[in-house]
C-alpha cells in the first residue's frame, strides 16, 4: 500500500493550497479503516479495523484517566492515541505477540511516518510526527498512559474472544504480563486488573502457563 498513489489522485480535489493539503491528508488516513487487526470484536466474530481501535483507545482516554498514577492531560492523551497507529495505514498491524512481524516494526513504521505526516503542511506535519514520536517514547506521563491503554485494549477482545490472541502458538502467561509490562507502569490499577485478566484466562485454559 505505501507504494499506492494517494486517494485523492483518483478524484483531485478542486482546493489548493494549505486546505488543500489539509483534505487530501484526510482522505488518505481514510485507509485507516482497512487495516484490520488480529483481535476481534467483543459483539460480534469479525476482526477489528484500525479505525476502530483507535475510536476505542479515544474513549477509554477520558473513561479511565482517573487511574493513571501521574497527572495527566486527557486531551493531550487523546490525541496521542489518534495519531499513534496512523502509521499503519502504510506499515500494517504488527499484533503483540508476532515475534517475525516485530523485528521490522520499527523500520516500517518510520518510513510510514515520513510519508503520512509528510502530506500535511510543514507546521502541522512537524506536530502530528513530534506527537507520535512522543507515544513511541513514552518519556511524558501522557505518553505512558497512551501506551499503557494500547495495551489493555486488544487484551479486553481477547478476555471477550476466550483468549484471542492469548492463543497464539508460543504464548504463555509470562509472555502476555511482559508484553502489557507498560499497562501497569502507567497505571497500577489498570496493571492489577490485566494480571487479573491474565489469571482468570489461565484458570479457564485460553492462556497456556509457562
Amino acid at each position: 500500500m505505501a507504494d499506492e498513489p494517494l486517494l485523492v489522485e483518483r478524484n483531485p480535489l478542486p482546493v489548493d493550497g494549505r486546505l488543500g493539503q489539509q483534505l487530501a491528508f484526510l482522505i488518505e488516513v481514510d485507509r485507516l479503516k482497512t487495516v484490520l487487526r488480529a483481535s476481534t470484536l467483543a459483539s460480534v466474530e469479525r476482526r477489528e479495523n484500525d479505525a476502530e481501535h483507535s475510536w476505542h483507545l479515544a474513549l477509554m482516554v477520558p473513561v479511565l484517566a482517573e487511574y493513571a498514577d501521574e497527572p495527566i492531560d486527557v486531551g493531550h492523551t487523546v490525541r496521542l492515541v489518534v495519531i499513534h497507529d496512523l502509521v499503519e495505514i502504510y506499515a500494517g498491524d504488527t499484533p503483540l505477540y508476532d515475534d517475525q512481524l516485530r523485528t521490522s516494526q520499527v523500520e516500517r513504521e518510520l518510513a510510514a511516518a515520513d510519508k503520512l505526516f509528510g502530506l500535511l503542511p510543514d507546521d502541522q506535519a512537524r506536530e502530528f510526527r513530534a506527537l507520535w514520536d512522543e507515544f513511541e517514547a513514552r518519556v511524558t506521563p501522557e505518553a505512558r498512559f497512551a501506551k499503557a491503554i494500547d495495551r489493555l485494549e486488544p487484551n479486553l477482545l481477547n478476555w471477550m474472544a476466550g483468549g484471542g490472541t492469548w492463543r497464539t502458538p508460543g504464548v504463555t502467561s509470562d509472555t502476555v504480563r511482559t508484553r502489557t509490562a507498560h499497562i501497569g507502569e502507567a497505571s497500577t490499577a489498570l496493571g492489577e486488573a490485566m494480571n487479573a485478566l491474565v489469571d482468570g484466562a489461565e484458570r479457564k485454559g485460553w492462556l497456556a502457563a509457562p
